[in-house]
């Protein structure tokens, strides 16, 4: 019997995440590689803040932004946000119903999100603010299209959770993974609370 059947036929503990050193390794290398993310979106920050007025003859930011679209998207990813926590709980007390509900709860919020941000890019795009209309656009497009790219993979990797979770269960291997996945979602809506603060509500007031 290997070691991996060997611990999901043990009860599970009240966190199931942090029962076994490699559950512990992984949860702690996430934070480190979250540190490497932090400073590289911290670039792209720095990069769009440095050039957010330089638009040529395209639109400024406040022109541009659609402030009540933007705010609708952020309410449904921290709505979603919100949905990961209740699965973390879930997991705590062993209800793996519960967990698999809320862990598509966050994947469809997520989708929500990421169809209205396509939306907006489409919508600026037919504006004129396209990739290499300016210096703003790019980090624009940079910046908030990273961050989406990282929802398009939260939301693959949380729905492959999901697929783990309904063919093996609950167990102390597959609890790291979900813990690591909300984990990670948390730190993308984060990054998302900063970007609606940095690039829509400083493009809104000047």
């Amino acid at each position: 019997m290997s070691s991996h059947a060997h611990l999901e036929n043990q009860p599970l503990p009240a966190e199931p995440e942090r029962a076994t050193l490699e559950g512990r390794n992984k949860i702690t290398g996430f934070w480190l590689f979250l540190a490497g993310e932090t400073t590289l979106f911290g670039t792209l920050f720095a990069t769009y803040i440095a050039l957010r007025n330089q638009t040529l003859s395209g639109p400024t930011a406040n022109e541009l932004f659609d402030f009540e679209l933007v705010a609708l998207a952020t309410f449904i990813l921290l709505v979603s946000s919100l949905f990961s926590v209740l699965a973390v709980n879930a997991m705590h007390k062993h209800n793996v119903k519960a967990l698999q509900f809320w862990l598509f709860a966050t994947v469809i919020f997520g989708l929500a999100f990421l169809v209205l941000e396509i939306y907006e890019f489409n919508h600026y795009t037919e504006l004129g603010h396209t990739w290499s209309k300016s210096a703003f656009s790019s980090s624009f497009y940079a910046l908030v299209g990273f961050h989406g790219a990282h929802v398009a993979f939260g939301l693959a990797w949380i729905a492959s959770v999901i697929g783990q979770l309904f063919k093996k269960g609950l167990t102390t291997v597959t609890a790291p993974k979900v813990y690591v996945s909300a984990l990670y979602w948390h730190f993308i809506d984060v990054v998302w609370v900063f970007i609606f603060t940095v690039v829509y509500l400083m493009g809104k007031v000047g």
